[in-house]
């Protein structure tokens, strides 16, 4: 397939968006969006701890402001926020040294609240008149790192629940498209190393739960159909 994007590499596409391939050729650069055909979707960049997702999200958002697009941006959790003191309170350990120690039920709630506070007082009237929003992680998190705490047979159930939690009960929009940054886990474990030594959260310090949260991570991408590079 050739590629849609003038300049610089290019992601591999799929093809997720309306239909259409949007994200192309050779390479972990920001995938090239066609920023006239994005008004009032939801795009998402995920991954795992390490695996470089906020560079590409602010490669991503770069390209755009170049390109002249109309877009706003959030990164999720939103420490410093009110909305995020419980999810603060259990990244650091306050509930429990191991991501473990509070179920993924519970867990998800917190991050849960971070993003509809963020919706609701951000950028809900933005989105709903026709606004492309990028997020650094959402919902999709929750799925790749609290649907790892649980057996295969287990998992299922409870991304159905996560899903109707979110996106229904709650009201928040679901993704346009996502697109999963995959990293082996012992380069992400090297990198974080790199970037903070021995400080991390307690998802961060444990590399049995991050791999576990990569192999997830590649089960939902199938299961869900995200784009994966």
């Amino acid at each position: 397939a050739s590629p849609v994007c003038q300049s610089g590499p290019c992601l591999p596409v799929w093809p997720l968006f309306r239909g259409e391939d949007v994200l192309r050729a050779d390479g972990r650069s920001p995938p090239s969006l066609p920023v006239s055909a994005m008004a009032g979707e939801l795009i998402v960049i995920e991954g795992t701890d390490g695996s470089g997702k906020s560079t590409q999200f602010a490669r991503l958002c770069q390209r755009l402001e170049q390109g002249g697009g109309d877009f706003r941006k959030e990164v999720f959790p939103r420490y410093g926020q009110p909305s995020a003191a419980l999810l603060e309170m259990y990244l650091s350990g306050q509930f429990g040294s191991h991501p473990q120690d509070v179920n993924p039920y519970a867990a998800s709630a917190f991050f849960a609240v971070d993003r509809y506070a963020s919706y609701k007082t951000g950028w809900q009237a933005y989105h709903k008149e026709g606004g492309l929003m990028l997020c650094d992680r959402y919902t999709t998190s929750n799925a790749v790192h609290q649907a790892s705490k649980l057996p295969e047979e287990q998992a299922g159930p409870f991304l159905d629940w996560l899903f109707d939690f979110e996106y229904e009960k709650l009201g928040l929009p679901r993704p346009t498209l996502v697109f999963f940054l995959d990293m082996p886990t012992e380069q992400a474990l090297e990198l974080l190393h790199r970037r903070q030594g021995d400080q991390g959260d307690i998802h961060e310090k444990d590399p049995a739960y991050l791999a576990q949260c990569r192999r997830r991570a590649l089960a939902v991408c199938r299961r869900y159909g995200w784009g994966r590079g």
